[in-house]
């Protein structure tokens, strides 16, 4: 069986339809932006290829042949469709449209997907994006995602992320209640003889181990306590309550510790670590609703100025 149709065939192709539209070599010629006499050879290449007759010629007229008309009539529908098709594929440059697939951490997405929602329905009625929220660290190629805003050293290197807010930082904090009743830690390795509300990334057995930076390295302390959570908000709200020291990013605690609910501890061993990122695969063409949802979230960056160029992610090992 001979293979689906070249590039040179599919261009035969075109050339004898519109020959067999016009009846005409000149007109057809001047349609395809060809000579009369290109045109000629591509018509008979066709018939060579096929091995049929197809249309018959004189020095006045051209007219198809049986064989001709049959395939004219089976085949010019199809190519019409063709064109058709790919028409509607370009209307998608011009008009944002379809379904992006984003992932992100739920931290993140409270900062950078939810304020931009409203105004990003209005403005592109036809993209439909399906959101999920999760702390995972997925393979978004294979999840068949399209983007994930994530922490800076969880991204591939073979991404390109962009910077979404500052570095971040950790720390552990108590309530006042709680010191009152086993005392406040001095050193980060005193964690061990407190109570800890501990958390466990989606997907992993042990819960994370906390960590410090001293003497220009990171340390890790394995913490223990009564509660271990997958939920970085319910880890939070038991801290809240007194039941053990919790370990935070900074901003998420910003106000309970500025209302006197909890008490910052071990600042001094907190360090900054690369902080949100907006990523997505390499790609040559990018289609325009990704391009619409990633200028949306950009937009939403409180703190855009000189923080919006796209760049590798880099990375330092920690996990937060």
């Amino acid at each position: 069986m001979d293979p689906l149709l070249s590039g040179s065939d599919y261009n035969q192709l075109r050339a004898f339809l519109a020959v067999g539209e016009t009846l005409s070599f000149s007109r057809a010629a001047e349609r395809l932006g060809v000579s009369p006499s290109a045109l000629s050879q591509l018509v008979r290449g066709f018939e060579e290829r096929v091995g049929v007759r197809l249309l018959n010629r004189t020095t006045r007229s051209v007219a198809l042949t049986d064989a001709g008309e049959n395939l004219f009539r089976r085949v010019q529908p199809a190519v019409s469709e063709l064109g058709d098709a790919i028409g509607q594929v370009r209307r998608y440059r011009d008009r944002p449209s379809g379904t992006v697939r984003i992932h992100s951490f739920r931290a993140a997405a409270e900062l950078y997907i939810e304020p931009m929602l409203a105004a990003f329905a209005q403005d592109f009625p036809d993209v439909v994006l399906d959101i999920t929220l999760d702390d995972a660290v997925v393979d978004l190629v294979a999840g068949g995602f399209d983007a994930a805003i994530r922490i800076g050293e969880v991204i591939d290197r073979d991404m390109v992320a962009v910077r979404l807010g500052p570095d971040l930082r950790q720390i552990a904090v108590a309530s006042p209640d709680y010191l009152d009743r086993h005392g406040r830690p001095e050193h980060p390795r005193d964690l061990v003889d407190h109570r800890c509300v501990r958390w466990r990334w989606p997907g992993h057995v042990m819960p994370y181990a906390w960590e410090f930076f001293e003497n220009g390295s990171w340390f890790e302390v394995a913490v223990d306590g009564p509660l271990i959570f997958n939920d970085k908000d319910m880890a939070l709200r038991a801290t809240l309550r007194g039941l053990g020291i919790g370990f935070c990013v900074e901003d998420a605690v910003a106000g309970p510790v500025a209302a006197g609910e909890l008490v910052p501890l071990l600042e001094g061993w907190s360090a900054a670590f690369p902080g949100r990122f907006l990523c997505y695969p390499r790609q040559r063409q990018m289609a325009p609703a990704l391009r619409a949802f990633i200028d949306a979230v950009r937009a939403a960056d409180a703190g855009t100025a000189g923080k919006t160029d796209a760049r590798p992610a880099q990375e330092d090992g920690r996990r937060p």
